[in-house]
């Protein structure tokens, strides 16, 4: 079945979460899965931002259903409580791991855990998160977990050796590393799930997406969601030339990975042309797919969580 990202299949009486909901990619995410009849909840740092997102979708999408969580994914307390919500949903059809930092400070700092901070925000809260949903995930049918990977972990690699880069920070390598991890995440907590007994066709399964090269200033603006310059509308509608694409089509893989009926676990989505296009599945780099990089990450991941994850 060719899938048409304008006419997405009925979601009604199922429940997503999309983390950092309230902008860019999280937000669009949630504008088309309210499309779908879904009730979709907007998990962010921000409650103001939240709430004037959710009021952004109400009034673009008739008859929509949307609520708001507070999750700042680089507080693991706010993780916790979050996650606490989250598990005891009695349904649970769809977590979307969206929450990212994208512009890295220059100077490595840390979170209130006293993680790095891109790996804090990027990785290690989604893991958190997750492991606390898990409950209402496997008491749903056919749920989903979608984590949000990038292009970049095609430009830069790493065997995930040195998470805190306490001596090697650099903005791009902090990115890329969180972004390989959140890949390397996704993949494995789909064999995880298969290996339990849980996954599979009819239980829990784990996809992973790319939204290529998507840019705000080609996205449509909406007031307090995607404010765009002027400026900045010119210079980002040069980058078409190149390849680039509003947030609203870099949204696609993550809906289509959440939602399309005969997409699996262990699929990876991700504009046609790369960079931008309609979504498809992909292959994934290699170190994402690697099973001793994925054991490795998760056993060190546990470290700084204080907790293996419950699979």
């Amino acid at each position: 079945m060719r899938w048409h990202p304008h006419s997405l299949p009925d979601q009604a009486g199922k429940t997503f979460v999309v983390t950092g909901a309230n902008a860019g990619l999280g937000y669009f995410t949630s504008e088309q899965l309210a499309g779908t009849g879904a009730h979709v909840v907007l998990a962010c740092r921000d409650e103001s931002k939240a709430n004037a997102a959710a009021a952004a979708i109400r009034a673009r999408v008739a008859g929509a259903s949307v609520s708001v969580l507070h999750l700042d994914v680089a507080d693991l307390n706010s993780v916790a409580r979050a996650g606490e919500t989250l598990g005891a949903l009695p349904q649970l059809d769809g977590l979307i791991l969206n929450a990212g930092m994208v512009h890295p400070p220059t100077d490595r700092a840390v979170s209130l855990d006293g993680n790095e901070l891109v790996f804090a925000t990027n990785y290690l809260g989604h893991v958190a998160l997750t492991a606390a949903a898990l409950p209402a995930l496997l008491r749903t049918p056919k749920s989903r977990v979608v984590s949000l990977g990038s292009l970049i972990s095609r430009l830069m690699d790493s065997a995930l050796d040195d998470l805190q880069l306490e001596t090697t920070y650099s903005g791009w390598k902090a990115y890329a590393q969180s972004k390989i991890a959140m890949q390397v995440f996704g993949f494995e907590l789909d064999r995880r799930l298969r290996a339990a007994g849980v996954g599979g066709a009819s239980g829990v399964s784990s996809l992973v997406a790319h939204p290529g090269y998507s840019i705000s200033g080609l996205t449509p603006g909406i007031r307090s969601v995607n404010d765009v310059s002027p400026r900045k509308r010119v210079i980002d509608t040069l980058q078409a030339l190149v390849g680039a694409q509003g947030k609203h089509r870099g949204a696609w893989p993550t809906v289509r990975a959440a939602i399309d009926p005969a997409a699996h676990g262990g699929q990876y989505f991700g504009p046609s042309l790369l960079l931008r296009g309609r979504p498809v599945t992909q292959p994934a780099t290699r170190t994402s797919r690697d099973r001793s990089i994925a054991e490795n990450l998760f056993g060190r991941t546990a470290g700084l969580l204080g907790a293996p994850f419950p699979l």
